[in-house]
């Protein structure tokens, strides 16, 4: 029972940190909405989530929870469910997609809006990724040097001369338009541009720590 408490003390931790980041980010409130994309099937992860929600909700953030019945095509198939309301496609340019281990740093719209600014081609800003828990254990931090090498050499070198990587599915920024190409290789073929930005990290803990 101690190790299942552990567990999930450290698995509420996280959500309370990526929730809280983004409810944090810099940006008007009237211009931002956050959706909350739960498609786990364990009750006790619901209703953490759903406190955490709330919880912000009445601090006055535009967020709202949202939790599949069908689980369907994982977690692109979430997306696309999440994509399909009526107010997402018509009220919003653009969407940032997190897991829920990642906790942007309050400017990270800021930093990466700019780059669709007056550059129409652009169809994606892709952060990289900076693990807060890499020195924590073995597994962490041969992660982090694996990781590290994508980033720097595969995604950096790809943006530069190729302007093309694989979107790494977190800490990135679609124009919807793009997105509706249906996926990366479709969105690269229909002429749209992606960006990497190297020195723009975004927090996150590795799941390697809970192994």
């Amino acid at each position: 029972m101690a190790e299942l408490q552990a567990h999930k003390d450290t698995r509420k931790k996280v959500y309370e940190q990526s929730v809280s980041a983004v409810c944090q980010i810099d940006w008007p409130k009237d211009r931002i909405l956050i959706q909350v994309l739960d498609d786990s099937d364990n009750e006790a992860v619901k209703l953490l989530i759903r406190a955490e929600v709330s919880k912000w909700n009445q601090r006055g953030v535009d967020i709202i929870y949202q939790h599949r019945l069908v689980r369907t095509g994982y977690k692109a198939g979430n997306l696309k469910s999440a994509m399909s309301c009526d107010y997402y496609i018509k009220d919003y340019e653009f969407v940032a997609i997190f897991d829920a281990n990642f906790s942007p740093n309050p400017d990270f719209l800021k930093q990466t809006i700019l780059h669709f600014k007056g550059h129409p081609e652009v169809g994606l800003v892709q952060a990289r990724w900076s693990f807060m828990n890499k020195d924590e254990n073995l597994l962490t931090r041969l992660q982090n040097i694996n990781l590290c090498f994508h980033f720097e050499v595969e995604q950096q070198v790809n943006g530069v001369f190729l302007n093309f990587f694989n979107f790494n599915g977190t800490a990135g920024v679609w124009r919807i338009k793009a997105l509706d190409s249906v996926c990366v290789v479709c969105a690269h073929l229909n002429s749209w541009k992606f960006i990497f930005l190297n020195d723009v990290k975004i927090p996150t803990q590795s799941t390697k720590e809970f192994v």
